[in-house]
């Protein structure tokens, strides 16, 4: 078994997620019926898409990164945590026996909660980010020797993700425009309890009447409006505000003016990539939908689970992103206690947001509200969790970049569901750890059974005035 498990590890290592994807991709579309040649170029273009915006990410993150530190150095601030990307949580995920027997587990467990009607989100097929749930669980297994233990912090993890799945499913899938499919990855879907309260809170105050969307910008603004153009300015600005003490300098103009062009290539390119990675996903969805009109099951409405970088080139998303890369740097400069320095992984906030921005579908304001206070509580539990990670991470062999004390990840140590477990089940207190599955599976009662008053819930606040209920059919439109 142990064998078994490293070699799975291996192969996730070896092929990463360009190749695992587009691999399960095609064995699910096989199943399902597709024919080969439709199955094959679904996957390739999900590989395609992966892949492209891996080098887009890439390309752009050297040239932001050394505009960020120059910002934070003219402060004079010193924060002792620096966000050194993904990676290094990938490292420790995949780097404990817990972790290794997880990733079997898991996806063992998803497909038995899928078959037996559990939930109606398969889980399975985006496998490559159950890394999630081993990160938390190979953090307390280094801590505490004990892998019941971890495996326990991670099946509850993973069931209370799947619940925030179920409720999100129907918004995300309806505002990103994939039939059918949703995220399941819990560092995205962890934000969705503050993103819905932030976003009621906005509305009992009237945010609601506030109109801020891409549409809306481009009306009122014309080509200012563009998510381009939208992109250049908020290139410059951050370009600025990282050169402000040299503006002087030419270097300092061509680093300004580079990030400005680079970041309204992001806002131009990145939707054209999602649009070849979100066609691979059309053959799956319609062969699922003439399965289930086929079977004696018409009743059961499921929805396939697809990697976070579906929605990462939303025009809305990818805005707010861009928009709360220098508000969270203020955030950590300023907000008293915090020791956490966002860094690497601020051009992931987009992945990050995807639980908040169709709640509001797409009104850049309020998600800009929401998006900074779920990221200010995330530097907080990252500053309490730093010292930890760092210690983990350093255990298992991760080297500390030059001049860094503690290091973590925004993109997946801030989620708060996570961190709220971890510390439950850090304290082996055995009543704690036998509530916080009691709360999983009640959790999971009381939304499966309420499903379609939560769906609508969130269509008509996300809608507001463009909602319309048609009782006799029991639809919703717009």
């Amino acid at each position: 078994m142990e064998t078994l498990l490293k070699s799975l590890s291996n192969i996730m290592d070896a092929f990463g997620s360009s190749i695992i994807v587009p691999v399960i991709l095609f064995l699910i579309s096989l199943f399902l019926k597709v024919p080969m040649k439709k199955a094959f170029q679904s996957a390739l273009n999900a590989g395609i898409g992966l892949t492209g915006f891996n080098f887009i990410i890439g390309a752009y993150t050297p040239i932001v990164t050394p505009v960020v530190q120059r910002m934070v150095e003219a402060t004079g601030v010193q924060l002792n945590i620096l966000d050194t990307g993904w990676q290094a949580a990938s490292v420790v995920a995949y780097a404990t026996e817990a972790g290794m027997i997880f990733l079997g587990l898991g996806l063992v467990l998803q497909l038995i909660l899928f078959a037996t009607k559990y939930t109606d989100m398969f889980l399975a097929s985006d496998l490559w980010n159950n890394y999630s749930y081993m990160l938390w669980g190979s953090m307390l297994y280094i801590i505490t020797r004990n892998i019941w233990l971890s495996l326990g912090l991670m099946i509850v993890m993973n069931l209370i993700t799947i619940t925030l799945a179920e409720i999100h499913s129907k918004r995300w899938s309806t505002f990103y425009g994939y039939p059918g499919t949703t995220i399941v990855a819990s560092h995205d879907l962890a934000a969705l309890p503050i993103g819905i309260a932030v976003d009621w809170i906005l509305n009992k105050l009237g945010a609601d009447r506030i109109k801020v969307d891409t549409d809306t910008l481009q009306e009122r603004f014309g080509v200012l409006g563009e998510a381009p153009v939208l992109g250049f300015i908020l290139g410059m600005l951050i370009g600025l505000a990282g050169n402000f003490m040299r503006l002087d300098m030419l270097v300092a103009w061509g680093e300004i003016f580079t990030l400005a062009i680079s970041t309204a290539a992001i806002m131009a390119i990145f939707p054209r990539v999602a649009s070849i990675f979100s066609s691979a996903f059309t053959s799956i969805t319609d062969a699922a939908r003439k399965s289930n009109s086929s079977s004696e099951d018409e009743e059961r409405d499921w929805y396939l689970g697809i990697n976070d970088a579906a929605g990462y080139g939303e025009p809305a998303t990818l805005s707010t992103g861009l928009i709360l890369i220098p508000i969270i740097l203020v955030i950590a400069i300023f907000a008293p206690g915090n020791q956490a320095l966002p860094l690497v992984d601020l051009i992931a906030i987009p992945y990050m947001l995807q639980a908040i921005v169709p709640l509001s579908n797409g009104n850049i304001f309020k998600s800009v509200i929401s998006g900074t206070v779920y990221l200010t509580l995330g530097l907080y539990l990252v500053t309490a969790i730093g010292p930890i990670f760092t210690e983990v991470a350093t255990d298992v062999g991760f080297n500390l970049p030059e001049g860094a004390l503690m290091i973590f990840s925004l993109a997946v140590l801030t989620n708060l569901l996570g961190g709220i477990l971890f510390f439950v089940f850090m304290t082996q207190n055995p009543l704690f750890i036998i509530l916080t599955f009691i709360f999983a599976f009640g959790f999971q009662y009381i939304a499966k059974k309420n499903k379609d008053a939560i769906h609508e819930y969130l269509e008509r606040t996300a809608l507001g005035d463009e909602y319309v209920r048609t009782e006799e059919k029991g639809e919703v439109t717009t």
